[in-house]
């Protein structure tokens, strides 16, 4: 059940594919056009979406027909995409523009928090690891979405564009290695 080397595997996993550091850049620019980003609100909503998602997820994907193996290939290779943007900077996946009115939680919460790779990433982790050391990784990593959030002028000015480029890049590498385990695994199972 509790295993901390599953619970460092899926909180690094999840660290990677949410990104968070790498958003800095869109959440900064978020904050300034909204006047603030309301931390606490969007780390909950992203952290009720993703667990929800955790647990309904299979009942959602059997109303298709599609069994959890299949749907972690496919989250294999939405996460080796991820990766792949992180690497070469290119964007593969186009965000719907928010409206800058309304309240930040969605745009934070959903989707650069709890977006398509995540939820995909989730199930994937599913097929794998065990669902209470997928809770505690959802939330380490929630802790450090909401210290991101909080900080992000600070982070913006310690960190700057190199350093955040660096980390994007070392993360995407990671992701890009999580992605091919994962597609390998489940391969061999279909």
């Amino acid at each position: 059940m509790l295993n901390f080397t599953e619970i460092i595997s899926v909180t690094l996993i999840l660290f990677s594919v949410i990104d968070i550091i790498g958003s800095v850049p869109v959440i900064i620019d978020l904050r300034k056009k909204l006047g603030k980003v309301q931390s606490g609100k969007a780390t909950l909503a992203a952290g009720v979406l993703m667990i929800a998602f955790l647990f309904v997820g299979d009942n959602l994907l059997g109303l298709f027909g599609i069994d959890v193996g299949s749907f972690a290939i496919a989250g294999s290779l939405i996460m080796f995409l991820i990766g792949m943007e992180m690497i070469l900077g290119r964007n593969f996946f186009k965000h719907e523009p928010s409206e800058t009115s309304g309240s930040s939680i969605v745009p934070i919460a959903f989707p650069i928090i709890a977006g398509a790779g995540t939820l995909t990433t989730l199930l994937s982790l599913r097929a794998e690891y065990h669902e209470l050391n997928i809770m505690i990784g959802i939330i380490i990593n929630l802790a450090f979405v909401y210290i991101a959030l909080k900080s992000s002028a600070w982070l913006e000015r310690k960190i700057g564009d190199g350093g955040i480029s660096v980390l994007r890049k070392i993360f995407g590498i990671i992701l890009l290695s999580i992605a091919i385990k994962l597609f390998k695994e489940n391969i061999i199972n279909l």
